[in-house]
């Protein structure tokens, strides 16, 4: 691929094109399968030529978007002030902070659970007991050590970023699709209620009285 087309996108990019497909959902130009498939295809996407695809049947935002997606020219894109956006390295570190504080953090309350019981063992043993806390500690420490080693080195903190994203989409878009549903019921329901009403209004101003068994509107004069 040449030009734009070509060129590597960033997050903001693949950020931008998750909006799109959040409005063309709301709007009912997607179905939920659609947004589904496209978003996971967003955050997948590498390129402008990749994004672009994915919003080539949707209609263009009303107002200027924040990316360079909402032109399609083959020039250089200059970077947008409408959104001041976060420095690449600085969300990259928070990701990475992030991440580790999931995968240590239950090692660490464990580690300090078995070790203070093995301090109030030795405590009222009046002796110093064989430190047993490292056969938890060495085994499972060793494993996380492995584990973030290989998952820095393969980009698992922005993966897990990725995925937490398309599932707070998914819900975002799930939410409104009940809401548009829950006002079209509501709207539909509205007139039917309204008919007994109105049958109502239409017999007494008629004269006609209620039938027996039927509660009475108000007080009918004696003849």
């Amino acid at each position: 691929m040449e030009g734009r087309d070509g060129m590597r996108a960033a997050d903001a990019d693949r950020q931008a094109v998750a909006e799109r497909l959040r409005v063309a959902v709301d709007e009912g130009r997607l179905d939920l399968h659609e947004y589904d498939e496209r978003l996971q295809r967003t955050y997948a996407s590498r390129t402008y030529g990749e994004l672009d695809a994915l919003v080539t049947d949707l209609p263009a935002p009303a107002a200027p978007a924040a990316s360079e997606l909402a032109t399609r020219s083959d020039a250089v894109p200059a970077p947008s002030d409408a959104v001041p956006a976060r420095p690449e390295g600085a969300r990259s570190s928070s990701l990475t902070a992030r991440w580790l504080a999931e995968v240590w953090l239950p090692y660490l309350r464990v580690i300090a659970i078995v070790v203070t019981v093995w301090a109030v063992t030795s405590a009222l043993s009046t002796d110093l007991l064989y430190f047993w806390p490292a056969w938890v500690a060495g085994p499972w420490g060793g494993v996380l050590l492995v584990r973030t080693v290989a998952g820095l080195v393969g980009g698992e903190p922005q993966r897990q970023a990725e995925q937490r994203e398309r599932r707070r989409e998914r819900r975002r878009a799930k939410r409104a699709r009940k809401r548009e549903l829950a006002a079209a019921e509501g709207n539909t329901r509205d007139p039917e209620q309204a008919l007994p009403a109105a049958e109502e209004d239409r017999r007494i101003s008629g004269g006609e009285l209620p039938a027996a068994g039927e509660e009475r509107q108000g007080p009918v004069s004696a003849a």
